[in-house]
């Protein structure tokens, strides 16, 4: 947390303004390779719960099917927390890509 001092309002005394960001640049990360095509492909489709999601993947399945993809489906337990270490896990192991459905 950093703070700097700035003049204040109305009455002319400092006013101190904190910055609650950590200050660190965030280290590049590689990008995965792309697949080159879907034919034999794993794909996971990862519901993170948040209203409608299921309804996005179940036309993000159909279409990836149609392109020669096989399609395993996840769900988080809730959308306020990180996937649990085992679901991750299990994602990672079984797929050769993911796709986290974001919806409201």
């Amino acid at each position: 947390m950093t703070a700097t001092t700035s003049p204040g309002l109305a009455t002319g005394s400092n006013l101190i303004v904190l910055d609650p960001t950590a200050g660190k640049v965030a280290e590049s990360v590689e990008r995965a390779p792309r697949l080159t095509s879907l034919d034999g492909k794993v794909v996971g489709l990862l519901d993170i719960s948040k209203p409608r999601g299921d309804k996005f993947l179940d036309r993000l399945e159909e279409r990836l099917t149609e392109r020669g993809a096989s399609v395993l489906r996840f769900a988080k337990p809730t959308f306020t927390k990180p996937a649990p270490v085992d679901l991750r896990h299990e994602i990672a192991t079984s797929c050769d890509a993911v796709i986290e459905a974001l919806a409201d």
